[in-house]
């Protein structure tokens, strides 16, 4: 079976972990991946959060799967002549630099387009054009600006960002499918084009239910959040605690161990189809026929009492006795799964959502694999590359140079 971007090169000029997250998901469909990266010293996560002395840290090591390591001085005019080579040679070239920093070497999308018209140029930016378009942009910044911060945490309490990478990683994944949409319509319209994705933009459309409940305030308070029918509701979309985003009332309840373990909780949504198979397993049959318990429309002011109920069934068991419960019954919950519960999942290892990687200089190491499963194109996850490990390789064989010219090359200190 062959890969499925098998034959795409892409020129790899990202940093960091927005654009890294995006060519990793292209490698891991068999495109080849250039990195190019400053001699010496490489993209700024290989020596970040190091765990081990003088080893890449995972946190470069687990964003450069599958790619081949360049370095190159593109401020030098020998290291200039060689990276518009590289742009003749590749389909696509990825960037997450500040704004106007290729333009300043030399490389305007109008410069591209006459070396390479074929070229896709994607561009990871943290703001669309507007007021903040030329600032910088990182995770929490861009959660903070897509309205994510703002509807997060308990409302009694003050914004917070989530550790989910939605900013960085997020947007790298936008971009991905970007560079395949721009790569198929290439295929008709034999040019490239411009792909852009900014931060801001795929934070907010990862927060598209709470632009819905902010119009939605427009015409009374909103029901499902937990400050109806006694808190008060202002302007904007408030933050709603651990409340489902659907509509279907949920809340996380704690089990039992919670007193010593921090993830001992599950997560249960009462669904109006299951409450009464709900209310027989928590022991409250008595709800079932209850006028004041038996519809949607009568627990909705009393959900907090629901839940503790709830949470007094929950507390005698396990989250993963909880889950053998109730996943039967067709109740839809979920255990607060740990970092450490997630590593040691035997299931995640088997398909490939968790991945073992052996290292040449740190070792064997636990990374995730690619998330988007294809039935007939394998999607291997090989480690990430050495600084400036395929140099010579991506010079000869990729820009056809000869032995003496890569010579000459790293003598004038270009590579």
């Amino acid at each position: 079976m062959s890969k499925a971007l098998e034959g795409v090169r892409i020129l790899d000029m990202t940093h960091v972990q927005s654009g890294p997250t995006c060519t990793q998901l292209l490698a891991w469909f068999g495109a080849d991946v250039i990195k190019v990266e400053r001699p010496g010293v490489g993209d700024a996560t290989r020596g970040q959060l190091r765990d081990i002395p003088d080893v890449d840290s995972l946190y470069f090591t687990m964003l450069n799967h599958n790619k081949r390591s360049v370095t190159l001085n593109t401020k030098s005019d020998k290291g200039k002549e060689i990276f518009s080579k590289l742009i003749e040679s590749c389909d696509v070239m990825v960037e997450n630099f500040a704004p106007g920093a290729l333009d300043r070497m030399g490389f305007t999308w109008e410069r591209i387009q006459e070396l390479n018209p074929r070229m896709i140029y994607a561009s990871v930016k943290g703001f669309g054009a507007g007021p903040f378009e030329d600032c910088k942009v990182y995770e929490n910044v861009a959660q903070c600006t897509g309205g994510s911060a703002s509807t997060t945490g308990f409302d009694d309490g003050p914004p917070l960002v989530t550790g989910a990478q939605i900013g960085d990683s997020g947007t790298g994944l936008n971009l991905a499918l970007g560079i395949v949409t721009a790569l198929f319509h290439r295929e008709r319209s034999g040019r490239g084009q411009r792909v852009s994705c900014a931060m801001q933009d795929g934070v907010l459309n990862l927060c598209r239910v709470k632009l819905r409940d902010q119009q939605r305030l427009a015409h009374g308070p909103l029901k499902e959040y937990p400050q109806y029918p006694n808190g008060e509701f202002n302007d904007a979309t408030p933050r709603a605690n651990n409340a489902s985003g659907g509509g279907q009332p949920g809340w996380v309840v704690k089990c039992r161990g919670w007193e010593t373990d921090p993830n001992a909780y599950i997560y249960v949504i009462t669904q109006a189809a299951i409450w009464p198979k709900l209310a027989q397993a928590i022991g409250r049959e008595d709800w079932i026929d209850d006028p004041e318990w038996a519809t949607p429309e009568a627990r909705l002011p009393k959900l907090e009492a629901v839940f503790a109920e709830i949470e007094k069934w929950t507390m005698t068991k396990t989250k993963f006795e909880v889950m053998d419960i109730l996943n039967p019954l067709n109740v839809p919950c979920g255990p607060i799964l740990s970092m450490k519960e997630i590593a040691e999942e035997p299931s995640l290892r088997d398909t490939g959502t968790v991945v073992e990687v052996d290292h040449p200089t740190r070792g064997k190491y636990l990374t995730v694999g690619n998330p988007i499963k294809l039935s007939d194109s394998p999607s291997d996850v090989l480690r990430s590359p050495l600084l400036g490990e395929h140099t010579d390789d991506i010079l000869k064989g990729v820009l056809g140079m000869s032995d003496a010219e890569v010579a000459a090359a790293k003598e004038e200190g270009a590579v």
